[in-house]
């Protein structure tokens, strides 16, 4: 029976076997404790004096996971450090647990973010944190170590409801995540230009067009997360024709179905507004199916309607719906 306990300095062993049987799967990554990682001598005193906690999960006396968390002199974030699961015992929701505990401890300690890095070699402990909310941010950290280590700079909001715009870089990483978000989205039959069911793959191939056209200064992508959960996005398209280099066009508004009526979508229409005046856009235009849970928010929020399409967008029976269109002046 696996158990989740404090970490001890008595571990000292168990977390060297652990760690270094997870970086000899990876090609010229080298675990050496003296020179490198001291602290594993005696790491819950390591983590203690700086504030924070260790966990470990135990099966039978053996280590075969650990996490840890600390705070970090900044913004009110904290780090996510070794998070590491023995290989026999991935893909038992062990990973989970323990990024929960050290979730929950910093959220106590009263964090409003989260920050980790990660190996640009650990491919699947990227999917494994993208799946938990984090995207990537900033540049490649490079460590001046003997494994000539790379890592990846990942992040997310913790505390109430928080929108924010993510890079090109950052928009790749929450592929999945929203990939997720609109396979879900459409089948509760939102007006976003696909019927169901949605395939996750096209929903994937629809977010890496996303991502490239952020990285070409075409788009902007606007996330909210609501308590570390990624829950609803918008789109900025930018690439007007060039006689409107005033305007914006809002698009694929999203809230995850079941975090609705939870103020997600008016708060990615109040960042809409920011966004756009941010960026010197002086109009902004939009179209919904008549009739939607969108076109009440946008009415509520100050967009003024422009005219119709009759039987302009058809639903999933095939059976036509009117297509509205509507603008508003930046405010």
């Amino acid at each position: 029976m696996t158990s989740l306990r404090p970490g001890r300095d008595s571990d000292e062993a168990g977390f060297i076997a652990l760690i270094g049987a997870c970086w000899a799967e990876y090609p010229n990554c080298i675990l050496d404790v003296d020179a490198e990682v001291p602290e594993l001598r005696a790491l819950a005193t390591y983590f203690a004096e700086a504030g924070g906690a260790l966990w470990v999960a135990e099966r039978d006396g053996r280590v075969i996971g650990m996490a840890a968390v600390r705070p970090l002199n900044q913004d009110q974030a904290w780090e996510i450090c070794k998070v590491y699961v023995a290989a026999d015992s991935r893909g038992t929701g062990l990973a989970h647990q323990l990024l929960e505990a050290a979730e929950a401890h910093a959220l106590a300690a009263g964090a409003h973010r989260l920050v980790l890095w990660t190996d640009t070699r650990f491919e699947a402990a990227h999917r494994f944190y993208e799946k938990r909310g984090f995207v990537r941010q900033g540049s490649i950290r490079i460590l001046d170590d003997i494994s000539h280590s790379l890592e990846f700079r990942y992040t997310k909001p913790i505390r109430g409801l928080v929108v924010e715009a993510l890079d090109a870089a950052a928009a790749a990483s929450a592929e999945r995540a929203l990939a997720t978000l609109l396979v879900d989205c459409v089948a509760e039959g939102a007006s976003l230009s696909y019927l169901p069911p949605l395939a996750p793959a096209v929903a994937r191939d629809a977010w890496k067009r996303v991502s490239s056209e952020i990285a070409l200064g075409r788009r902007v992508l606007l996330v909210a997360w609501l308590d570390g959960v990624l829950v609803g996005t918008v789109q900025l398209g930018l690439a007007t024709q060039p006689n409107q280099p005033h305007r914006v066009d809002v698009e694929k508004l999203m809230v995850a179905p079941g975090h609705r009526r939870q103020g997600v979508g008016r708060a990615l229409m109040r960042r809409v507004d920011q966004t756009a005046r941010g960026i010197g856009r002086r109009l902004m235009v939009l179209d919904t199916r008549r009739g939607t849970a969108a076109e009440a928010l946008y009415r509520a929020t100050g967009w003024n309607e422009a005219g119709s399409i009759p039987g302009g967008e058809l639903d999933a029976a095939m059976q036509p719906h009117d297509i509205l269109y509507f603008w508003k002046a930046v405010p």
